[in-house]
């Protein structure tokens, strides 16, 4: 690492040797994603709390980098052997080097955007005071406040030769006190005299009441010698954010009130100043460290790591102040950082309150602040009155879109399998789970139930690791078989096995996803689920698990995809059809959808696809390794990104011109540590209908004119809303495709409902009609009652398709969106579903989008049927009031 505290007119000098231009380095590329993160802090179309919460994101997403990949590099660079970026030919101190400048230059913007919000906030009745802006009132509260609720829980300290300087945990936050050292000295004089006092004292009978006093109070305020430093952890037990008495819903951090009473804690000394810091260490363990699997579980092994992670060595130490003179060389040397490495800024050192702070609102107020809610939508295809088993046994692949869709078909399938006598045994490969899951129980009750359950726990998960250990533990309570995964590999493939004996022999039903069984985050990602019962599938499947529990790395499968040896030689070989394609002047085309793209010989196969005229449009929310539009390199790629309010996380491969893509879905994205490190999967879709579903999907976030950024030459991203249209009449006119799937999912499950509805009636009816037809066979009127009824909604169809329509407007897309040109999506009219003209708006509403003139349900739902049964005057009356109630809304 370097010594030497890097400066704004520093330049970082590469190793020898050039790189590609179209390469850039990983670890700035990811600085710039969460620059991306906090501009959404930033963004007025953002509601205010979430605004907050983007800020906190951006906190949360630099602490794990710090733990994560500066501790790495800080290890690589104290290696004696020469290690060079293959990206950038960096080094790991000049890369590190690099990383702490440009942290140094997101800081003042952080600080920004947090008080921007915080005095935004405060203007709505949402106040967060800081100690210098306290009232009387406010400051007689808190010392009360105090006495009750926090000083019995503080654990102070002092540092000197007979107190050594503490462990700071990582993350944790610390007041830090400074003692005044001349106050020191005057002490000592002052028990020197105090001591000769009482001596004459002792052959006087009495004294004055009042040097009686004071003598007793400076025998209460008598500290160590020699101590200028003290430390107050803050506590555990008590409430992070402090309500203050006053209108409007006013607070106070914990730790400032603790920085109130540190004089009073510290009575014995004179205190010169307080401060808040905070320090971050490296937490990149090797899980392969001095393990002999003969000898220890595996699951000890993992316990025994973690403990580890503690106390590996800072990387960060951050203050809310600039630390004097004395105390920043003291504290830099006792953890052995560099001043560089030290950051101060106004905002809180730990944002993770932010997450709360909407419980302590009206609901009223709160719906201003936030964005509206939305559930997940029981997807349209499935009828949830109906056994899921069912469905997916007698019908054709089920594809679910998460979180525009719930997971919870897919919990009730297991449900359904953990009781179906005719189900053998249920597999799967587990991540990242809920602390609170479903999902685990209904296989916990499968194998409970009988079944052979097997459940791959990858115990490396970072920062997830105790949560899989204590589910891995329990899953062996109830008598599942429990794996572990590889050695030197991260399972990180998301697959299910359902087998079941039927008449017509054995049967496999496969679910594949390209994110975690993770309820929690299921909501908030954008991943894509797929459930099948293809034989093909199904015993790769089957082939799949019996690898993994024999530790075996192989390519023996038909369908699947499987790293380490199989995704990155298929995806090159895929890429080299289509450069064949282009020199022989034929179609072609590639598309990529993926969180981070790093893996050098992809890029490299990318940048000669370019060069041979294959059009490559990319999705990428993260890390860009390769760097697009660089002349006589890259000029055929297209990188774009979205961050908004859901994650983008699903991973989609294409490969072929729009009309006959071959689209794949995988839980890998393209990585060297997920092609060549981990156990991950790749699949295709097979059916016409899904893979017209994902193409019209892609062409929808290519549209995107709200959050869709683009990356240019020169490594920078455009502004948010470049690509935004301005109407005739002047209104900006931003398309987000995210609120647009949310929409979307909201119009086919009423669609669907309205179906149900239906069906609900007409099976009453017949019921009605059989009933009158068996006490009165004879009568007319059974006969011709049902007819008059039937005839009753005739011709209104049209009426219901078009009210259950009208809650969404629509959104013409390109029909070669996979391999859009920049200028293209530039020009592109588009806006989010809102709800019917003139409902009025939050001031802050992301949704609230100008609807796109003479747009059509069919021109950006193609994929969607219409309701087989004609609509009834109950279902126009429950569409008129679900209508109603989104004006109300």
């Amino acid at each position: 690492m370097a010594n030497d505290n890097p400066t704004s007119s520093d330049q970082v000098i590469p190793a020898a040797g050039n790189p590609a231009p179209y390469l850039q380095n990983r670890e700035l590329s990811w600085l710039d994603f969460n620059e991306r993160v906090l501009e959404q802090g930033a963004d007025e179309s953002v509601p205010l709390l979430q605004r907050l919460n983007f800020i906190s994101i951006f906190w949360s997403n630099l602490q794990e980098f710090f733990m994560v990949r500066v501790g790495s590099l800080t290890d690589l660079s104290l290696v004696k052997k020469h290690i060079v970026d293959s990206k950038s030919n960096m080094t790991p101190s000049e890369q590190l080097r690099a990383i702490y400048l440009r942290c140094h230059e997101l800081y003042p913007a952080y600080e920004r955007t947090f008080e921007q919000v915080r005095l935004l906030l405060n203007k709505v009745g949402v106040t967060h005071v800081r100690p210098d802006e306290l009232t009387d009132e406010q400051r007689s509260y808190l010392a009360e406040y105090a006495e009750a609720n926090v000083t019995p829980f503080l654990s102070p300290q002092i540092i000197n030769a007979r107190h050594p300087f503490p462990h700071l945990e990582n993350g944790a936050l610390y007041i830090v006190v400074r003692l005044d050292e001349e106050a020191d000295n005057a002490q000592d004089q002052a028990k020197s005299e105090h001591k000769k006092k009482g001596k004459k004292g002792k052959k006087r009978k009495g004294k004055p009441a009042k040097e009686s006093t004071k003598n007793a109070s400076l025998s209460q305020n008598v500290g160590a010698e020699g101590t200028m430093l003290g430390l107050i952890p803050l506590p555990r037990q008590c409430a992070r954010v402090v309500k203050l008495p006053g209108d409007g819903f006013s607070f106070i951090l914990l730790e400032h009130v603790v920085e109130m009473v540190a004089e009073q804690v510290f009575s014995m000394y004179t205190v010169k100043h307080t401060n808040v810091i905070c320090v971050t260490r490296n937490a990149d363990i090797d899980a392969t460290e001095s393990t002999d699997e003969n000898d220890e579980d595996y699951r000890e092994h993992m316990k025994r790591i973690l403990k580890k992670r503690a106390r590996l060595a800072p990387v960060r130490l951050e203050s809310e102040r600039e630390l004097s003179d004395t105390l920043e060389p003291l504290l830099l040397d006792r953890l052995n950082l560099k001043k560089h490495q030290m950051f101060t800024t106004s905002v809180p050192l730990d944002l993770s309150f932010t997450w709360g702070l909407a419980s302590h609102l009206s609901e009223k107020q709160c719906a201003a602040l936030v964005y509206p809610p939305f559930t997940p939508q029981w997807p349209a295809c499935l009828d949830r009155k109906r056994p899921i088993m069912d469905q997916v046994t007698a019908g054709g692949d089920v594809l679910l879109s998460y979180p525009y869709e719930s997971m919870d078909p897919f919990v009730q399938l297991l449900r359904e399998a953990s009781r179906d006598p005719r189900v053998i045994s249920i597999k799967i490969t587990l991540y990242r789970l809920a602390s609170q899951s479903h999902l685990a129980e209904a296989l916990i009750d499968a194998a409970e139930n009988g079944k052979e359950v097997t459940a791959l726990f990858e115990l490396r998960a970072r920062f997830d690791e105790s949560n899989n250990i204590e589910w891995s533990q329990r899953f062996e309570q109830a008598g599942c078989n429990v794996i572990y995964g590889f050695r030197d590999y991260k399972v990180h493939s998301k697959i299910c096995c359902i087998t079941r004996q039927t008449d017509d022999g054995i049967q496999h039903i496969t679910q594949l996803g390209t994110g975690n069984y993770n309820e929690k985050t299921a909501k908030l990602y954008t991943d894509l689920s797929l459930i099948t019962t293809s034989p093909s599938i199904g015993r790769d499947a089957t082939e799949f698990f019996r690898n993994m529990a024999l530790e075996n790395v192989s390519d023996n499968y038909d369908v699947l995809w499987v790293a380490p040896l199989q995704v990155k030689p298929l995806i090159l070989k895929n890429i080299d059809h289509q450069i064949e394609l282009a020199r022989r002047g034929e179609p072609c085309g590639l598309f990529f959808k993926t969180n981070s793209v790093t893996d050098k010989e992809i890029i490299d196969k990318i940048a000669e696809a370019s060069q041979a005229g294959v059009k490559t449009a990319m999705l990428v929310r993260g890390i860009s390794c390769l760097v697009p539009g660089v002349e006589g390199y890259t000029e055929n790629v297209r990188v774009v990104s979205i961050v908004g309010r859901m994650l983008e996380h699903s991973r989609i491969y294409g490969f072929g011109p729009r009309a006959n893509m071959k689209v794949y879905l995988a839980s890998a994205d393209l990585m060297t540590r997920n092609m060549d490190k981990r156990v991950e999967i790749a699949w295709p879709v097979l059916d016409e209908k899904l893979r017209d579903r994902i193409l019209s999907y892609i062409d929808v976030s290519l549209s995107d004119t709200a959050k869709l950024r683009e990356l240019l030459p020169n490594r920078r991203y455009t502004p948010l809303g470049f690509f935004a249209q301005v109407s005739p009449e002047g209104k900006t006119i931003r398309f987000d495709s995210q609120a647009h799937f949310m929409e979307e999912a909201r119009l086919k499950a009423r669609m669907s409902t309205e179906v149900e509805v239906e069906r609900e009636v007409e099976k009453r009816e017949v019921e009605k009609r059989e009933v009158v037809a068996a006490a009165e066979p004879a009568t007319p009127v059974a006969a011709t009652a049902p007819a008059a009824t039937a005839a009753a909604p005739a011709g209104a169809a049209s009426a219901v398709a078009s009210g259950a329509t009208s809650a969404g407007t629509a959104t013409p897309v390109p029909s070669e969106a996979a391999t859009v040109p920049p200028e293209a999506t530039s020009t592109t009219s588009g806006a989010a579903p809102a709800d019917a003209a003139g409902t009025s708006e939050p001031a802050l509403e992301p949704d609230a989008i100008e609807p796109a003139e003479k747009a059509t349900t069919t021109a950006i739902l193609p994929h969607i049927e219409q309701a087989p049964c004609k609509p009834s005057l109950l279902v126009r009356a429950l569409a008129a009031t679900i209508r109603i109630s989104n004006r109300r809304k």
